[in-house]
Formats: structure tokens, C-alpha cells, sequence
């Protein structure tokens, strides 16, 4: 059973999301505060967010650019804006889907399963053959062998495998990977993909999972 956090201040549009996604089988948990969705975060396994983004403690996006440092969980933005540079913004920090209140809570259950659908996520000790990754010890074993990854290897690796299929843009990887995203270019993005491909390449020289999409980015075959 997928696990959904919902992190929304209004109390009854939570209890009608909550509703709907438990009608489609999801578990749910409810916190009204950032600062008590990061710490249910911390608690263990989150399979999708739902995050609204005029929380009373800390704005949606800043949480979620917050979140992309260490986690690739898919996120869906609830916001009261309909501005098209807000949608823009959420969707570049990393989120998954955006919608707008008021809305449908079927509408949404049925995009939270999509999202799940289209992009398991990457836990610790889950295999997603050839890969396994394991959060907890920042490793990712590729054929039973491990890559030996430096932390941003393994964070660049471990944003492409929990979206396969999905072209990220440079810009993009850099935001979902990087402590510091502003300090770096985008030659840097390249430079780690190289190494990553090169340790890829030793443990199996046929096949190369990394895609490269000239002009826009890189994404990891389905």
C-alpha cells in the first residue's frame, strides 16, 4: 500500500483529499506544517507528497526545493495561484504535477496514481534491475556490483532512476542534486554524467543506460 503525505493547513480540503485517496487504497497521513511534514519525512518511507504551497510556516516551494536535496519523492503542488510563472517554478524545483483549488480530490487521486505508476521510487535495499540503491549507506550497486559513487554521483544517479524515461534538463538536475545549485554551471551536470557512464561502463560495456537529448538534456531509459 502507497503512502501519501499530505501537507496542507486547511483541515477540510485534507480530510477531502484524504477521503479520496484512501477510497483508491492509498494510506495517508495528514500534517498541517512543514516543519511536521519533515519530520513524518524523516519518520521512514513516503511514497508521494501532496504539498500545498501557501503553508503558514515555510512556502511549498522552498520545502520542496529543500526536499530535492536529499529525496526524489514525487510531490504534487496544491496552490491557490493559477499563475502560469508559478506553475513554471514548481514544476523546475522538481514537482511532479501542480494543481490549482479549487479542484477535484478524484482528479487528484487519480494523478497520485499516474505519478506512482510511471516513476517507482528508489528505496533503500529495493532492486530496480540492473540497479539497487541503498539511501542509508549513499550506494547504488549496478549488477550486484557497487559504482563507488561520490555523494553527487550517486544524488545525479539516484534523480535519473527514481524518473526513467523522463528528460531532465541540466538546469533541472542540478536543482534536484546539488546543495548549492546556483554555485555550479551546467558543464558540471556533464562532467559528473561522464564519470558516472565511465564506472557504468566497467562493470558492463554493452549496455549504457544513461540517454543524452541534445539541446535539452539527459534521462534514464525505461
Amino acid at each position: 500500500m502507497a503512502k501519501i503525505l499530505i501537507i496542507e493547513d486547511e483541515s477540510s480540503i485534507a480530510d477531502n483529499i484524504r477521503f479520496a485517496l484512501e477510497q483508491e487504497g492509498f494510506k495517508t497521513v495528514w500534517c498541517s506544517t512543514a516543519a511536521a511534514g519533515s519530520q513524518e519525512i524523516g519518520k521512514g518511507k513516503v511514497d508521494l507528497i501532496v504539498l500545498d504551497v501557501g503553508l503558514p510556516d515555510q512556502d511549498g516551494f522552498s520545502f520542496c526545493r529543500n526536499l530535492r536535496k536529499t529525496h526524489g519523492t514525487p510531490v504534487i503542488f496544491l496552490t491557490a495561484r493559477s499563475d502560469e510563472i508559478d506553475k513554471v517554478v514548481g514544476l523546475e524545483i522538481g514537482a511532479d504535477d501542480y494543481m490549482v483549488k479549487p479542484f477535484s480530490p478524484r482528479e487528484l487521486a487519480a494523478r497520485a496514481k499516474a505519478i506512482l505508476r510511471r516513476a517507482p521510487l528508489a528505496t533503500p535495499g529495493v532492486s530496480q534491475a540492473p540497479f539497487e540503491i541503498n539511501e542509508a549507506k549513499y550506494q547504488i550497486h549496478y549488477f550486484g556490483k557497487n559504482l563507488n559513487l561520490s555523494p553527487y554521483e550517486f544524488r545525479l544517479l539516484k534523480v535519473l532512476l527514481e524518473r526513467p524515461g523522463r528528460v531532465l534538463s541540466r538546469e533541472q538536475l542540478l536543482q534536484l542534486a546539488w546543495e548549492e545549485p546556483e554555485a555550479s554551471m551546467d558543464r558540471t551536470v556533464d562532467a559528473h554524467i561522464k564519470s558516472i557512464r565511465s564506472k557504468l561502463k566497467a562493470i558492463n560495456e554493452v549496455n549504457d543506460p544513461i540517454l543524452t537529448h541534445r539541446g535539452l538534456g539527459y534521462s534514464l531509459k525505461e
